[in-house]
């Protein structure tokens, strides 16, 4: 006995495909008799008629994988389909650099870190290659604010210096005057 009327009947009343209705075996016979939707919506609320639950796709083996491949793994030449330009551009490397050095050198001027020149000279730099990251930008700013500081306080010191010469020569030239002056007296 076909149950193929019954089917479409109800897989139209439960609004989902013919394949996930489920007839009772044991009451095919109370089933045939059902002709009309009426009848089978009470075949469905008696529970002979049943709508069958989705079947689950899992993806626990995919996120599994991609756990794996989060380590590492899975990622050999053999598992790589495109070139290395391809797969990660050296341009986009390369802008994602210069933005990060960029930024970097605008928060240092902003902070007063370093002056318009610095920023200037070291934007330049960067833009030539100089620095592969961060670190080294870093580094290279507190050496040059060390040698700046340095050729400063050199600079200060042999001022200091040459005033101090220039103040004991006028005071020697001063004392010799003083000295003609008394012997220019003492002769009259």
């Amino acid at each position: 006995m076909s149950l193929k009327l019954q089917k479409r009947l109800a897989a139209s009343v439960k609004k989902c495909g013919e394949g996930r209705i489920w007839l009772d075996p044991n009451e095919a016979s109370e089933i045939s008799m059902a002709n009309s939707r009426f009848n089978i919506r009470k075949l469905i609320k008696d529970g002979l008629i049943i709508r069958k639950a989705v079947k689950m796709h899992s993806r626990s083996r995919v996120r599994k994988n991609l756990a794996a491949k989060r380590k590492g793994r899975h990622t050999g030449l053999g598992k790589r389909r495109g070139t290395r330009e391809a797969r990660m551009p050296s341009k986009i490397l390369w802008m994602r650099r210069q933005r990060v050095l960029r930024r970097l050198l605008r928060k240092y001027r902003q902070a007063k870190k370093i002056d318009k020149h610095l920023y200037h000279y070291f934007y330049r730099h960067a833009k030539g290659n100089t620095y592969k990251n961060k670190r080294v930008l870093v580094e290279s700013i507190h050496k040059m604010k060390a040698e700046r500081m340095k050729a400063k306080a050199l600079a200060e010191q042999s001022e200091a210096r040459k005033e101090k010469a220039k103040a004991k020569k006028l005071k020697k030239a001063a004392k010799k005057e003083d000295i003609l002056r008394q012997q220019a007296e003492s002769t009259k």
